[in-house]
């Protein structure tokens, strides 16, 4: 009998000793379970049986005495008959868990179960009880055969990570800063990638373009530096025996000490060539112990942090997954992974943790990715809905009321601006709120598609607010709505410009408060302003639309503040960003998109180069042609000071520097993230107004400046930007009627071939750009202020718009039969959602 039996068995006898008064253990028999489990768990018992009496344990303080007796003498008749086998006489037990007569008092689901470390080899399969994942056609599971559970997550998943052997408090404070917290964070800590070991490939027969993981073994490592001492380059050379392999890492001097001679290595990279040798430049690698090696087996490589090794994390979470994957019951809907040819949740996270071959590792990678895109699209799926029962004001307007804005216009609208217009109209007379994203390249004339819709609302006495994130923005915002919806503008029709009136914090506090006084009682029709916008103080008569410009720069909260200053406004959110469509589907899934993607008539694509590093002075010569010419230039660096490496240029010294050797005779502004609000402003209106020749800056520039005399723009350290940054940088010029430049240079002459700056000087379309952004450096650049749900995002990809397309596909259709979830068969489902959410409603636009 295995030990853990035998101490069952002395307490049990203890227990009935008392009388079953529940005085066995100190503190009630519920108390011994974290001890006693683990130990089963460790000895084999099996798992049946374990549950069943972890579930009597815990009920016990619960149970009538006579119940209590029934119960202790079904588990000491199976202990004397010698426990072999599951449980012989399950039933008294199973009867007494599921009785109705016994009420539940909350223990059941708070068990406490402990995840030992196991003698068994984290490669070696685990027992059959183990890897069987939960059957389908019994929704509850191993949950709800053991106390009728309805909940998919058990209550112990919920454990802090202390109660696994050997993990105190400071192992807890090390895992935590990998976000691992509890049991349950253990099973969804997906990989990074994963070490083939079945099919390793030998160095002799590896190709250029190859996507490998190499073992070898360590025979040089050096360093030495290169362009005049500003670039660091180690070099490692492995060979396993058929073979040799250069590999090499850029400005990481470190590195020299932590590779040895001798030493047995994994790398996984991509294969290069240099000089007609193949070399691996900065693959990731890890030391590999002979234990691995021998298991011709995938093994999943982990994100790391310091005193946390692979190993042990990687025994951790195999050893939990084998135990909690088969019992959790899958939240998801059969019918749904029917349709979607999706594997269970249990194999799903046995396979992501150990796969057994490439092909069950997609197929669990491929659910837990559904998954994620699916709750996202179903949150925002119900907020579209929910925007969409709600009802709004009706604003019609004729068609010969549109023409004529039209011809009282000095240039003629695109047909893509005029298509903008229709869907503004058809939202404004729907009687339900517009709720509409509009997605225009750099100098698209989105701004006057808003002016029309403003006007639409304005002619009716109701009022329009505009919120842009800078106060340099909305002042430009306010000479646009001024010059298109007062009696000065086209037309000479409109609102006189006392009802069109900027608020931003320099805006001084008498004119704050007659300009909140004036929308107070409906004087004021239209309001362009930043922040201050969504102040306490600041109500409305009768807010009906509300315009959010570049709103990624807005949360959530501030977004649904500004619409929450009227009843059910209309909503029109611009960006100048384009907008893949994978992430349309996501991001801003619960809104109607219209893109604009067409130039007005007179627009010139700006001439892109990129040059190296030591061909800055041919840069330095156009901007002096283009300054004698009348026009000013932009100079951009990535950084406001240097770093303690040195090896980027940085804005504040260059500007010095700039000023004194380079352009003595030129008059320079400097512009950066450091300088206060106002200070900006400052130096925006002077270069703005022509007090400058070059405005030397930081990215603060990068959205919504509008400067119609700048004509050509330089990009220091270009290689380290993103092309939807590089891209809305360069939309800082051209917006005159001049043949415009932009000049990228990298920060070394290795980065010139970078494929992003290549990208630049192929297209100046904005959206082929976004998506080429979008595969090569995810979708951070365009998600701004981290939205609610992106955060949970482990596993899914928001360049894979095949997957995404059928999530909303099956979430509309799933909202269009259960908006609620209340069928039997979606309640799981959304008990999952709200946990992914945070309680949320998906609002995340």
């Amino acid at each position: 009998m295995q030990p853990s039996l035998e101490h069952l068995k002395k307490v049990l006898i203890i227990e009935s000793s008392h009388s079953f008064a529940d005085e066995g253990v100190i503190g009630g028999l519920a108390k011994m379970v974290d001890h006693w489990l683990p130990d089963a768990i460790n000895q084999q018992v099996p798992h049946q049986t374990v549950d069943l009496i972890r579930d009597y344990l815990l009920k016990y303080h619960d149970l009538h005495l006579e119940d209590r007796a029934r119960g202790i003498q079904a588990i000491m008749q199976w202990l004397d008959l010698g426990a072999q086998g599951e449980l012989i006489i399950p039933m008294p037990i199973q009867t007494l868990l599921n009785s109705p007569s016994t009420p539940e008092s909350g223990k059941g689901d708070s068990d406490i179960p402990v995840i030992q470390d196991n003698k068994q080899s984290s490669d070696q399969k685990s027992p059959e009880p183990h890897t069987k994942p939960v059957p389908q056609d019994q929704p509850g599971g191993a949950a709800s055969q053991l106390g009728g559970k309805t909940n998919k997550v058990p209550g112990a998943l919920k454990s802090p990570l202390t109660v696994i052997n050997g993990v105190g408090p400071k192992n807890s404070e090390n895992l935590a800063r990998l976000g691992l917290r509890t049991l349950e964070d253990l099973l969804y800590y997906f990989p990074r990638r994963y070490d083939d070991y079945s099919q390793l490939k030998p160095i002799h027969k590896l190709w250029f373009g190859d996507q490998v993981t190499v073992v070898g073994v360590v025979q040089s490592v050096s360093s030495r530096k290169a362009h005049s001492g500003k670039l660091n380059i180690v070099e490692v050379i492995i060979n396993d025996g058929s073979g040799a392999l250069r590999l090499t890492w850029f400005n990481q001097p470190w590195l020299e000490n932590r590779f040895h001679i001798k030493e047995t290595v994994s790398v996984s990279g991509k294969v290069d060539q240099y000089l007609g040798r193949l070399v691996m430049n900065s693959p990731e690698w890890e030391t590999v112990d002979v234990e691995s090696l021998s298991t011709n087996r995938i093994l999943p490589v982990y994100p790391l942090t310091a005193h946390v090794t692979q190993k042990r994390l990687r025994d951790m979470i195999q050893e939990a997954t084998r135990y909690w994957a088969p019992r959790l019951v899958d939240h998801m809907p059969g019918s749904i992974l029917s349709v979607a040819g999706l594997i269970n949740l249990a194999d799903a996270l046995i396979q992501v943790h150990n796969p057994d071959d490439q092909t069950k590792l997609q197929a669990a990678r491929q659910r837990l990715a559904f998954d994620e895109i699916f709750f996202l699209q179903l949150g925002v799926t119900r907020q579209k809905r929910n925007w969409q029962e709600a009802r709004g004001r009706v604003f019609q307007v004729t068609d010969d009321w549109i023409d004529e804005q039209f011809s009282n216009l000095p240039y003629l609208l695109t047909t893509a601006q005029k298509n903008v217009i229709k869907d503004i109209r058809a939202d404004l007379q729907s009687g339900k709120p517009m709720n509409r994203l509009l997605q225009g390249d750099v100098g698209s004339g989105k701004t006057i598609v808003a002016a029309i819709a403003v006007k639409i609302i304005t002619r009716e006495g109701t009022q329009a607010a505009i919120m842009a994130p800078t106060s340099i923005l909305a002042e430009q915002h306010y000479r646009n709505f001024l010059e298109n919806c007062s009696n000065q503008g086209p037309g000479g029709k409109g609102l006189d410009p006392a009802q069109i009136r900027l608020l931003i914090s320099d805006t001084p506090e008498v004119e704050k408060q007659d300009i909140k006084n004036g929308l107070i009682n409906g004087i004021i029709k239209i309001v362009i302003g930043t922040h201050a916008l969504l102040e306490e103080p600041v109500v409305f008569k009768e807010l009906q639309l509300a315009v959010i410009d570049e709103q990624h720069r807005f949360g959530v909260e501030q977004r649904s503040l500004l619409r929450s200053k009227g009843t059910n406004p209309h909503l029109l959110v611009m960006t100048a960003t384009p907008i893949p469509r994978s992430l349309a589907l996501t991001i801003y899934g619960d809104l109607d998109i219209s893109v604009m993607d067409e130039l007005p008539a007179g627009r010139q694509e700006i001439s892109t180069h990129v040059l190296f590093p030591t061909e800055r002075e041919r840069a330095y010569s156009l901007i002096r042609s283009q300054v004698e010419a009348g026009h000013q230039a932009f100079i951009v660096y990535p950084l406001v000071e240097e770093n303690d490496k040195g090896d980027v240029l940085a804005a504040t010294q260059e500007h010095g520097r700039l000023q004194k050797e380079v352009f003595p005779r030129l008059k320079l502004g400097l512009i950066h993230g450091r300088l206060k609000p106002d200070e900006k402003d400052q130096v925006m209106r002077q270069f703005r107004n022509g007090d400058y020749n070059i405005l030397v800056s930081t990215t603060v520039v990068e959205v919504g400046v509008d400067i119609p005399n700048a004509s050509i723009i330089l990009i220091e350290a270009a290689n380290r930007f993103g092309l939807a940054q590089l891209h809305q940088l360069r939309g800082r010029v051209g917006r005159g009627d001049v043949k415009s430049y932009c000049l990228l240079i990298p920060d070394h002459e290795d980065a010139a071939e970078n494929e992003r700056l290549a990208a630049m000087c192929e297209t100046n379309d904005g959206f082929i750009l976004a998506e080429r952004d979008l595969q090569q450096r995810g979708p951070g650049d365009f998600l701004g202020t981290r939205q609610a749900g992106y955060a949970n995002l482990r596993m899914a990809s928001l360049t894979d718009v095949h997957l995404i397309e059928k999530a909303r596909m099956l979430a509309e259709d799933l909202m269009n039969r259960d908006a609620d979830l209340k069928d039997q068969e979606n309640q799981l489902l959304a008990e999952a959602l709200e946990r992914f959410w945070g309680g949320g409603k998906g609002d995340v636009s």
